[in-house]
């Protein structure tokens, strides 16, 4: 059980410690710094420990909020402080350096003239810690003027470690100095309610129009009473992951029952989808576990009702699976685009961009945000135009709309990006640099083409890229299945793959060299299985697909969570983009086309294998970070 450190005189009447243990916390009086450092040292150093101020007035969401929220190993509110194992050290070097100074306190007379008696030569009582004035007080106990658990957390900021210092809006946290000041932060408190703002606060602030108006609204009393039931986000999260198997179960029906059964049941599992995100946020029940299957769910539900609803038109001699995997490689594309674009420049440095000034601007009409949110289709309202299209019409249809729409919103996104890039002139970070190098996913191949092609010039990778890309896809589809001339695309595009990445990847429009890498690898294997035209080629494709992409969104969340990419002998035993690449066109020329599909299934066996061990067994370690997906980019 994580302990509470209650420091200083205890304040008659006060809820503090009733309050402290309703969030789950053992609670250990310590009347000063000196008995503060006693009882922390009897505290496991495994174990997540706060200091608050017995004097702390506030609602008891703002001490949720320092407390016990996982994500940070230091975290701090006025008069609360919270550390994890990480941070532990740091704390006890704090409370060892407040001891002290107590401690050369008390060798002194133990008064001092106040500032507003020295006029008259009269003396106050002081405390011995802060140097406050000890006759300040609320009811009969001393309130402290320079709250304990403030100096610490300044100490533990100032030795090296980070202290989150959460925005609590509306909510009060304070350690009031005189009975006056109590009895107005009591009526602050009493003012607003505490549990309306964690009920606000469970959902984005930045969301859909759809997901914010018609699934939110209510999303929110779920997930509350989810936490009230002691049910976890992960829970809620394979609720949503099942419920989307069975729609997608349904849809392979090729019944009608099945499409309407399947919309709805969509619909149900978006709903789960939020309440998961308002759950960890309501309850600060962030995982490591849990961000793992964030990240990964929503895809698997998404792709395996494009699955479902291949299967289902099959069913009914309409083969569709063409369109399902160009809606995956779309999708997952379209992300690409979004996660580079931001890696690349979040902690860039450039001028003022006319593009992002214009958006500022249409930002500040307020019917203007919501429409610009809604025409790139984000994921509410793109899985509700998938569940009403697919309970009303056929999967051909629902494909179709699929895939203009998400075509629409990756045109624009990346248009106004790539405006932006070029006006901007940013100037990127070697961090950035390197995140983009691990979004590329290059392999031993490219690597040793980086090596005989020397460092071209600056700018020059998303050229490469490009050119290499384009052919590889031309060839591919002019030619006939298994031709030579793919063979020799696929070749230049393995040289131009580690051009692209021979120096470090930091000009304006670099950030685009992944998601063209994305693109080529998955559609040269779509055009591929396509023209295979054999039984299962496509399905095998998709499989093929979707382990890779599941690698990639990995590597993703690895880069956003802090920690870095997947280790380079995973990148290197499954190829890299620019292996796999050659390897399938190879495959393509070598075997007959009824062998095409095995071959395609067995490496989607093999890379989903090596890729799904990994990730888990990263996912699953001490090492992973401890947070929570807040939902896809636009």
């Amino acid at each position: 059980m994580p302990t509470v450190i209650l420091t200083g005189p205890p304040v008659p009447g006060s809820p503090l410690a009733d309050e402290l243990r309703s969030l789950g916390f053992d609670v250990r009086p310590a009347t000063g710094p000196e008995e503060a450092a006693a009882v922390l040292a009897r505290v496991p150093a495994d174990q997540r420990v706060g200091v608050v101020d017995s004097g702390f007035v506030g609602h008891v969401h703002a001490l949720r909020l320092a407390l016990t929220d996982p994500r940070f190993d230091a975290c701090a509110v006025t008069g609360a402080l919270a550390v994890q194992p990480g941070a532990r050290p740091a704390l006890d070097r704090a409370v060892a350096a407040a001891g002290t100074a107590e401690g050369d306190a008390t060798g002194a007379t133990g008064t001092a003239t106040t500032g507003a008696s020295a006029g008259t030569g009269a003396t106050a009582t002081v405390d011995a810690a802060t140097g406050a004035p000890a006759d300040a007080t609320v009811g009969t106990g001393p309130v402290l003027r320079d709250p304990y658990a403030g100096r610490l957390a300044d100490a533990v900021e100032a030795g090296g470690t980070a202290v989150q210092r959460p925005e609590l809006g509306t909510l009060v946290a304070t350690v009031p100095a005189t009975p006056a000041e109590r009895a107005e932060a009591a009526a602050a408190v009493a003012s607003v309610d505490d549990e309306a703002v964690r009920l606000r606060t469970a959902v984005k602030s930045r969301d859909g129009f759809f997901t914010t108006f018609c699934v939110s609204p209510y999303s929110r009393y779920i997930a509350r009473w989810c936490a009230r039931r002691g049910l976890t986000p992960n829970q809620v999260t394979t609720a949503s992951l099942i419920t989307a198997l069975i729609a997608a179960g349904c849809a392979a029906t090729g019944d009608r029952w099945g499409y309407v059964a399947a919309g709805v049941l969509l619909l149900v599992s978006f709903v789960l989808d939020c309440t998961d995100g308002q759950l960890a946020r309501y309850s600060l029940q962030y995982s490591t576990m849990g961000a793992w299957l964030d990240a990964t769910f929503d895809r698997a539900k998404e792709y395996s009702f494009y699955a479902g609803l291949a299967l289902g038109a099959a069913r009914n001699g309409d083969d569709v699976w063409a369109l399902a995997l160009g809606a995956m490689i779309l999708m997952t594309c379209r992300h690409v685009v979004d996660f580079a674009f931001n890696e690349a420049n979040h902690d860039a440095t450039a001028n003022t961009s006319p593009t992002a000034a214009l958006s500022d601007k249409l930002d500040s009409v307020g019917w203007t945000v919501w429409l610009r949110r809604m025409i790139i289709l984000p994921i509410g309202e793109r899985w509700a135009m998938i569940a009403v299209l697919t309970a009303l019409t056929t999967p051909r249809i629902v494909f179709y709309a699929l895939l203009v729409g998400c075509a629409f919103g990756a045109l624009y996104t990346t248009a106004g990006r790539v405006l932006r890039s070029l006006t901007r002139k940013a100037k990127r970070t070697a961090r950035a640099a390197q995140a983009l190098a691990d979004l590329t996913d290059s392999g031993p191949l490219a690597e040793l083409a980086a090596r005989l092609v020397g460092r071209m010039a600056p700018g020059a990778g998303i050229a490469a890229a490009v050119i290499g890309s384009a052919a590889l896809l031309w060839t591919a589809w002019a030619y006939d299945f298994g031709g030579r001339q793919v063979i020799i695309a696929a070749v230049l595009y393995v040289l131009l793959a580690g051009a692209a990445v021979a120096r470090p990847l930091t000009g304006a429009l670099d950030w685009l060299v992944p998601p063209v890498f994305r693109a080529a690898e998955y559609t040269t294997v779509l055009i591929l299985a396509a023209k295979a035209d054999v039984p299962g080629a496509l399905p095998a494709a998709f499989g093929l697909i979707a382990a890779v992409a599941y690698h990639h969104y990995d590597t993703v969340y690895r880069i956003r969570g802090g920690t870095g990419a997947p280790p380079h002998w995973l990148v290197r035993t499954v190829g890299g983009h620019e292996g796999r690449v050659l390897l399938t066109v190879v495959l393509a020329a070598v075997l007959a086309r009824d062998a095409f599909p095995v071959a395609l299934t067995a490496t989607a066996v093999f890379v989903a294998l090596v890729v799904l061990v990994e990730s888990i067994r990263f996912w699953v370690s001490s090492g992973a970070p401890a947070v929570h997906d807040e939902g896809e980019p636009a």
